[in-house]
């Protein structure tokens, strides 16, 4: 890898390591680069115009629509309609699918996009980091025929690409094809990604458990039992407390830094609250192919066959032997 890599660069040079290497995916992560500056770009005037604050709507999950929210998942809609690559779209703020047909109109496009278009998007009005989560996967339905809810509802162990993008005190790009995961930081001043984290791995364990612990009181007793753990005086715990309530930054913190994320089924919210397409299933991805870890508490996320474009699911996602250890106490209390 070399010294001031672009993405676009690096894009060009892993292409070959796709098994459908034909240029469309390339394309597709192109286009994703180019909604994201876009995003970058109006997240960063927030508070200097009216792009904050609510919508006055809530989305498919009976939550109040921020105007960011609106408008970071029209630009990414834009961009990735217009590329002659993208079949069909899932997007967290919408009831259902979004079908794309080919310019010739023959359903010649190969590939479907979920995306969480700004997730954590609640923090912006007190800027604090929010971000950008997509996942990328090759349809099942025949080529040449409309895209169908089916190609949508794959497990997550099907993915080609997955991502997200942070908006912080840097913006940075963070994606894998299978080939280990690459993080690349936007220079502002040119509008350019470079290359600046290759190789992110997790650590084998580490010493962050990331959990709004306010709702602690509604958890299963496996995940109350696991936090007295994560707090006890021994051996190298207790662990550091660190929770930022935007699923991308606490993700992005404890790949860099090794640590657990923990968001289980609560009695407010008996089946988890992340969604399993537009969230975990990426994050899943990403962890797995830093060396990190993700479940339900029981199962590997990726395995997890979903029924619905906005299931939920308990999500338990990091190093390792953490996740190891979060499951062991769940297995000793599954209630």
């Amino acid at each position: 890898m070399r010294k001031n890599q672009t993405l676009g660069e690096f894009i060009i040079e892993k292409q070959t390591e796709f098994q459908y290497s034909s240029g469309e995916l390339s394309k597709l992560i192109n286009a994703i680069r180019l909604a994201a500056k876009v995003v970058n770009h109006e997240v960063n005037k927030a508070g200097l115009v009216d792009i904050t604050g609510s919508y006055g709507d809530t989305n498919i999950q009976g939550e109040e629509q921020q105007k960011l929210d609106v408008l970071a998942h029209e630009k990414f809609i834009q961009t990735l309609t217009n590329r002659e690559i993208v079949c069909g779209i899932a997007s967290e703020e919408e009831e259902s699918f979004i079908s794309i047909n080919s310019l010739d109109n023959r359903h010649q496009n190969k590939y479907v996009v979920l995306i969480d278009p700004l997730d954590g998007s609640s923090n912006i009005d007190v800027n604090v980091s929010v971000g950008t989560i997509f996942s990328i996967y090759r349809r099942i339905t025949p080529i040449g025929t409309p895209v169908t809810l089916e190609d949508f509802l794959q497990p997550g162990k099907n993915q080609v690409a997955a991502g997200y993008v942070v908006y912080g005190t840097s913006t940075m790009l963070v994606y894998t094809t299978g080939h280990g995961v690459n993080g690349f930081t936007l220079n502002p001043a040119i509008g350019t990604f470079y290359l600046s984290h290759p190789n992110m791995q997790y650590t084998e364990t580490g010493k962050i458990y990331s959990v709004n612990e306010g709702n602690y009181i509604h958890f299963p007793q496996g995940v109350k039992d696991y936090i007295k753990y994560c707090q006890q005086e021994e051996d190298d715990r207790p662990y550091t407390s660190r929770y930022i309530g935007s699923l991308v930054s606490d993700f992005h913190r404890n790949m860099i830094k090794g640590g657990i994320y923990l968001y289980p089924e609560s009695s407010k919210a008996p089946n988890g609250k992340l969604r399993l397409l537009y969230e975990c299933n990426p994050m899943a991805f990403i962890a797995e192919q830093a060396g990190g870890s993700a479940s339900d508490g029981f199962r590997r996320i990726l395995d997890l066959q979903p029924s619905a474009l906005h299931q939920r699911t308990p999500f338990f996602c990091g190093s390792r032997k953490m996740v190891a250890t979060l499951e062991a106490f769940m297995h000793k209390s599954p209630i």
